[in-house]
């Protein structure tokens, strides 16, 4: 039979504190990783929406060539599989026209691969006008 010493030593606990404790942590931090990389992905394919929508309101160039201006920088910056859905148009806001970009793209939840169409981005820029106002 057990006495009450042998029920209360906890000689032994310590290489399974160490593996418990130790998956934690690393399971924490590879979550935080993991937030740091979606957060980069988003800021990425942000800074490129905004990229085409200032490129297209130039004078001299098509809403195509925004288009195209953003699909390069989320190219060179994350990947080809984020550059998919990049839609441009024009609209009027406050009595201007502008440009409005908007890419629906993929939400990296494990490494990069992630949610299809999770991550949905706009930005508009003021159309640039060389006559008369």
């Amino acid at each position: 039979m057990c006495g009450p010493r042998v029920l209360h030593d906890e000689r032994g606990s310590s290489p399974v504190e160490f593996v418990l404790v130790g998956t934690l942590l690393t399971v924490l931090t590879l979550a935080v990783l993991q937030l740091a990389l979606a957060v980069y992905v988003r800021n990425v394919v942000h800074d490129a929406a905004v990229e085409g929508a200032y490129h297209a309101a130039l004078a001299d160039t098509s809403l195509e060539e925004g288009a195209e201006r953003s699909r390069s920088v989320i190219t060179r910056a994350v990947g080809a599989a984020y550059a998919g859905d990049v839609i441009v148009g024009t609209s009027e806001e406050l009595g201007h026209e502008t440009v409005d970009v908007r890419i629906r793209t993929s939400l990296p939840v494990l490494g990069l691969i992630g949610v299809p169409y999770a991550l949905e981005v706009e930005a508009h820029a003021p159309v640039e006008s060389l006559g008369e106002e």
